[in-house]
């Protein structure tokens, strides 16, 4: 097997830079669409259906791109057209959802929000997908550590700004309040410049990166003919997943059910809990003004959090590494795990919504391991013929924790927490703890 040339650093970081405009879009969605479609005419209690959209585009997506992508190849390469176009749909969606109100009048904006969703979320997945599957394509497997924390900082990264943009419009002079059914002007103007810097960061890795082309992607990973024509079905490969994968998608249900219960309650629970907005609050009937500031100030906050756990997941990408080479990637993982756990648990202890910001240092550990370390212990047992469409499998141990998640999240707010936002991301915390335990009984590859 000829062996595959090692990148030098700025290769690398090309590799990954779109993904720094794709989570910028993504950290937008996640910290201010729960606000937007509450804004909308959405019952608070009921998001989660709403939000169901997202990973429900991600089921159907991912693995379709993913095998898509195995067999794909033109001038721009194998993994970057499916990137491209990804990325030029998602800045549509961004720019069209937060003016639902424009387009459409009185109840029929909620639903061209739902929609908007929906196009949004889809669009990211066609982009994520094959980001990760190129990581794994261009690098050699003792720079995969690398190459995948590399991605975790630029994804977190852009985390950071997308998360405060509102915030930092609104610093500038740019209103943060809005009419009832209306979005306000600080987050429409912040989704206009996520989706260009999405575009342009995405044209950066499309046009910097040399894929290798079929006859040297196969020499590298000694793909032969036989290997080319043997056709496997979904179902088969499903059920033919390496064990490694199957013990990881145990970790991810406890990963990404907390994460979920996080995007879609924050500004619910914080707007709640620090700002005094009441529980049966609706922000398209709501007609008391100081109510209104106060949802308006809790949703700021939210992206202020969401920024300040993707700046501390960016830092701890950096040192990933080193811990990895100390100790294991398994302590890694778990010990990232446990910290994210009492991070959520943490945001029921304060009284100063400031102090928040030290659950988001837990939050933030934790995130930068589930995007880093499943990919990195994934990557090192799968079949490079089939990178691909198994990495768009996996995927699917991320969509439906937040399917299920989604499902429940409603249901067990006003069963058992009478509404009480905070009390969810407190059972996020403790489910995330039952991950960091799950860790360990994952087996990793002997390279």
């Amino acid at each position: 097997m000829k062996k595959q040339p090692r990148l030098s650093f700025w290769q690398i970081w090309n590799l990954s830079f779109g993904f720094l405009g794709v989570q910028f879009g993504f950290a937008l969605q996640n910290a201010n669409a729960s606000r937007i479609l509450t804004s909308l005419g959405a019952d608070p209690h009921e998001l989660s259906f709403f939000w169901l959209v997202a990973p429900i585009m991600g089921l159907v997506v991912q693995p379709v791109v993913g095998a898509a992508s195995d067999k794909t190849w033109n001038r721009l390469g194998r993994r970057s057209p499916y990137i491209l176009f990804g990325a030029i749909v998602s800045m549509l969606a961004m720019f069209l959802m937060p003016n639902a109100p424009m387009f459409v009048k009185a109840g029929g904006a909620l639903v061209f929000g739902v929609v908007m969703l929906a196009l949004m979320d889809g669009s990211f997945n066609v982009t994520f997908q094959p980001f990760r599957a190129l990581v794994a394509d261009m690098t050699p497997e003792e720079q995969r550590n690398v190459g995948y924390s590399v991605q975790s900082f630029l994804i977190n990264v852009g985390a950071v700004i997308g998360s405060a943009l509102p915030f930092i419009m609104t610093a500038s002079g740019i209103s943060n309040e809005s009419a009832g059914g209306n979005v306000a002007p600080s987050v429409i103007w912040s989704f206009y410049i996520g989706g260009s810097l999405l575009l342009i960061s995405v044209l950066v890795t499309v046009f910097k990166t040399k894929e290798y082309p079929p006859e040297e992607f196969e020499a590298y990973n000694n793909i032969t003919e036989e290997d080319k024509e043997t056709k496997e079905s979904f179902w088969n490969l499903l059920m033919n997943m390496p064990k490694t994968m199957k013990q990881l998608s145990i970790v991810q249900m406890f990963s990404w059910f907390p994460l979920f219960l996080l995007w879609v309650y924050s500004t619910t629970a914080i707007s709640q809990h620090y700002f005094g907005v009441p529980i049966d609050f609706n922000a398209k009937t709501e007609t008391n003004k100081q109510i209104l500031d106060a949802f308006n100030e809790a949703g700021n906050w939210v992206g202020i959090c969401f920024a300040v756990y993707s700046l501390v997941a960016a830092l701890f990408s950096i040192v990933m590494p080193k811990l990895i080479s100390l100790t294991s990637r398994k302590t890694v993982y778990a010990g990232a795990l446990a910290m994210g756990g009492i991070g959520f648990i943490s945001t029921m202890m304060f009284s100063n919504h400031y102090l928040l910001l030290i659950s988001m240092i837990g939050v933030g550990i934790a995130w930068a391991g589930i995007l880093a370390m499943p990919y990195t212990i994934l990557s090192g047992v799968l079949p490079a013929k089939r990178m691909g469409v198994y990495m768009g499998l996996f995927n699917l141990t991320v969509v439906v924790p937040q399917i299920l998640s989604g499902v429940f999240g409603g249901p067990i707010l006003r069963t058992f927490f009478g509404g009480d936002g905070i009390c969810i991301l407190v059972l996020a915390g403790i489910i995330m703890i039952l991950g960091a335990i799950s860790v360990f009984f994952v087996k990793e590859s002997d390279k």
